[in-house]
């Protein structure tokens, strides 16, 4: 129990990053657009949330910073592909690759430098045996990312914007022919992920692993939008995908650390063999994916045609 305790806090720690990722992504496909540029969003907001709490001393400051980074990066996503009508799979992959290459270059600064952050915890809770340090020793982003996600439940099936951008996803000339500037909407729902990505992004940097190395995000851009397809496009489902993904990773670290003899490099693999694993599942059933699949995800809409 006393080992048990501090890995499902690190395992939540962990899928966090995943889950704020994947939380933004799906509000994109929820609009019928799909952002395969997350990895370099990520990248540019951990190097940027770093430096800036680095250089103010203010890890809110750090975020926003971060906030800011993936929404600049997610606008100009919007730009190419919602109103320039660039293919969104080759603009996204093209979007990783920038965010890779430049945030090495604007990180080379800030390698070895470190952040020393304050024990967080919720009074008296983190005080109950188990459950406190499972539970209640987390950083308020972690929390507040649960929140996110009750908040995107009640938007997307509560209230009428909500149900406008499910809309303009499942069909887009539907929207239109009511008068609904998909454009727009999609615009918005863009830059929202790339907040959330970038929120993600300064946490991995910020909080994860309170310092800066080249590529740190390593991979989990990636997995935050297989999330998505493993959740099938529900919020709730996302962060128990989050969750998981944050627990094998941990598992992998731990036993590791335990000496088992298996070698590094295939424990290593462990989470993106995972990610592969319920990816070929899931797509077994192809029927099951489109009926949950957002119709119009990955076509552009042009309403001068």
């Amino acid at each position: 129990m006393d080992t048990l305790a501090p890995l499902i806090a690190a395992s939540i720690n962990s899928g966090t990053p995943l889950m704020l990722a994947a939380l933004g992504l799906l509000i994109n496909e929820k609009s019928g657009v799909i952002n395969l540029g997350s990895e370099g969003m990520m990248l540019m907001a951990a190097v940027v949330g770093f430096a800036v709490t680095v250089n103010t001393g203010s890890s809110p400051l750090g975020f926003l910073a971060g906030a800011c980074a993936g929404m600049v990066l997610a606008g100009f996503f919007a730009w190419l592909t919602v109103w320039l009508g660039a293919n969104q799979v080759a603009t996204g992959l093209a979007l990783s690759l920038f965010g890779a290459g430049a945030s090495a270059y604007l990180g080379i600064d800030y390698v070895g430098k470190t952040l020393n952050n304050p024990a967080w915890g919720i009074p008296f809770l983190e005080d109950i045996p188990f459950v406190g340090t499972a539970l209640f020793r987390q950083h308020p982003v972690v929390y507040l990312s649960l929140l996110l996600c009750c908040a995107i439940i009640w938007f997307l099936y509560r209230t009428r914007s909500g149900l406008i951008l499910r809309a303009v996803g499942e069909s887009p000339v539907s929207a239109h022919a009511l008068g609904y500037n998909v454009r727009h909407i999609r615009l918005y729902a863009l830059l929202f992920g790339g907040a959330c990505c970038g929120v993600a992004g300064a946490f991995m940097s910020v909080v994860y692993t309170p310092m800066w190395v080249e590529n740190m995000v390593a991979g989990r851009g990636w997995i935050a939008l297989a999330l998505t397809t493993f959740a099938t496009w529900r919020p709730a489902r996302v962060v128990v995908g989050a969750y998981l993904f944050g627990g094998i990773t941990i598992l992998t670290y731990h036993m590791q650390a335990r000496g088992v003899p298996i070698a590094s490099q295939l424990l290593s693999m462990l989470p993106y063999l995972a990610t592969v694993l319920v990816l070929v599942l899931i797509s077994r059933n192809a029927g099951w994916i489109r009926l949950n699949m957002p119709a119009s995800l990955g076509k552009n809409f042009n309403p001068n045609t």
